[in-house]
């Protein structure tokens, strides 16, 4: 299922074993480097306190998140292994867009559509002025930095594009001049 995390904001996590919901999804953590989400920040329906909800721990995405058990959620400082990423500056989420040929702003990076089977990102949706720009596919990102996430030009087309515009469009001029036979 392909999904946008502003959509996700809110769902009910749901205790498999129990079918109790422990708690409701907040902000994903994104992996700069690779795009992969590596889980949810929650809010706990007993606790307001902050709690982490690894990926490897959800066994079902529906109108609710199913999880294996709600002993797996435990507080962000706890797990050490995703320590680098609580901390990483690199984000994607918030970040200016830029593409990196004319260095054109195409906007802050206001939500990311993901897949729930391998929890990957797919496309980026930056917002300008209140109004949500072209969608920018996460294969076009260049590089993450602390201060802008760096995109190929979606404007300027690369060399091979247009050779390849220029040949179609001689070839329907050919074929258009040809006599039918």
């Amino acid at each position: 299922m392909h999904v946008r995390a502003s959509m996700c904001r809110g769902m009910p996590v749901v205790d498999d074993c129990t079918q109790d919901v422990v708690a409701t999804l907040e902000a994903p953590v994104i992996d700069s480097d690779t795009g992969s989400i590596q889980g949810f920040f929650v809010t706990g329906v007993f606790s307001h306190d902050p709690l982490f909800l690894q990926i490897v721990d959800i066994v079902g995405w529906g109108m609710q998140v199913h999880i294996r058990s709600a002993d797996r959620l435990a507080p962000p400082e706890e797990i050490v292994r995703l320590q680098r990423f609580f901390t990483d500056r690199r984000t994607i989420l918030g970040q200016p867009i830029r593409t990196q040929g004319s260095n054109t702003y195409l906007g802050r990076c206001d939500d990311v559509q993901f897949n729930t089977h391998h929890f990957t990102l797919e496309w980026l949706f930056p917002r300008k002025f209140f109004v949500y720009r072209q969608p920018v596919p996460v294969n076009e990102i260049i590089e993450v930095t602390p201060d802008v996430v760096l995109v190929n030009d979606p404007l300027r087309p690369t060399k091979t594009r247009r050779l390849k515009k220029e040949m179609d469009t001689a070839e329907t001029v050919v074929a258009e001049a040809m006599p039918a036979l």
